[in-house]
């Protein structure tokens, strides 16, 4: 079984599941809206300087370090 780790540790081009977010509710509200929901799958498209884009049921979203690192994710193995 893969580790649990922050969004902002995955590395570019893997694909991964949604396990939590540990954020408040105004950006959880914010990142539900966008599709980022738990056992959602979503790919690292693009790091740079821990800064992401990543792209979630066929959108492009671009977060920053702050945000990616409070999304906890697990690399899917399939």
């Amino acid at each position: 079984m893969a580790p649990i780790m922050p969004l902002v540790m995955m590395p570019e081009g893997k694909n991964s599941k949604i396990i939590s977010i540990n954020a408040g509710s105004c950006l959880l509200k914010r990142l539900r809206s966008m599709g980022f929901i738990e056992n959602s799958s979503l790919k690292v498209k693009k790091d740079v300087n821990g800064s992401l884009i990543v792209s979630i049921n066929g959108c492009d979203y671009a977060l920053g370090m702050g945000m990616a690192s409070k999304i906890m994710v697990q690399e899917c193995t399939a």
